[in-house]
């Protein structure tokens, strides 16, 4: 028995993804031994409630940005047994056991192997993305895999971890943004292996992935490029 337990955060207040979990549920407690979710405080109660009816220990907790509920679940699901994890932002997560079910069960059944694995996205998969998605994470990944030493693709919103390092970054972690502060805590703070998975499943679906609210084409490059900034400044000052 795989005893990997998920964590994952999600802000959804129009409930957009929940008849897709009730959906997928089954596939999800078949591969996970435990689920924890931290939702934000204005997510939508029906979602909510399918959650806790689904097998879910949901918490619900203010809306501070990712970052912020992402440490939330971490706590959240260290006070659990499992001796390891998969984190994975809850869209993408439905979106990979929807369209990729047998390479979620076989990467979640490896996590236990590793450290810390980092997991990125086929060059297929990336380019499902929008554009200034694909332009702008290119950077924030050749940053960090120049700091890592190995090429990674970063910003996929996924990676596996032992309880080990799940304890180290819950202890270290205070930045903006988690995706390359997490294994940069891994790899120069507790002097622990990093490696690296590209998958199918965390490919780009506008229905699932997509930004609900309206904005215009420049603000969604603005949008990208802060990120961009913030996670590739995160890569470089982790851990030093």
């Amino acid at each position: 028995m795989n005893y990997t337990g998920l964590v994952c955060i999600t802000h959804d207040p129009n409930g957009k993804n929940t008849s897709l979990l009730k959906k997928l549920s089954p596939i999800l407690n078949q591969v996970y031994s435990d689920l924890f979710i931290t939702v934000s405080e204005v997510t939508d109660k029906d979602l909510i409630h399918e959650l806790e009816r689904n097998g879910f220990n949901v918490r619900v907790i203010p809306k501070k940005g990712a970052a912020h509920a992402r440490r939330e679940v971490l706590k959240f699901g260290l006070q659990g047994s499992n001796q390891s994890f998969h984190y994975c932002d809850f869209d993408r997560l439905l979106t990979w056991a929807d369209k990729y079910d047998y390479e979620l069960k076989n990467i979640v059944n490896d996590i236990p192997n590793h450290d810390y694995i980092i997991l990125g996205r086929t060059e297929r998969a990336f380019n499902t993305h929008p554009i200034e998605w694909i332009e702008t994470e290119k950077i924030t990944n050749k940053v960090f895999s120049l700091e890592l030493g190995q090429e990674t693709d970063v910003t996929a919103g996924s990676c596996g971890f032992s309880r080990q390092c799940a304890q180290l970054i819950s202890e270290n972690s205070k930045d903006n943004m988690t995706d390359a502060e997490w294994p940069m805590i891994v790899h120069r703070i507790g002097k622990l292996k990093v490696e690296y998975k590209a998958v199918e499943g965390l490919e780009y679906s506008e229905d699932i992935n997509g930004i609900t609210r309206q904005i215009s084409e420049s603000e969604k490059w603005l949008g990208r490029v802060k990120l961009c900034y913030i996670i590739s400044e995160s890569a470089i000052n982790t851990g030093r």
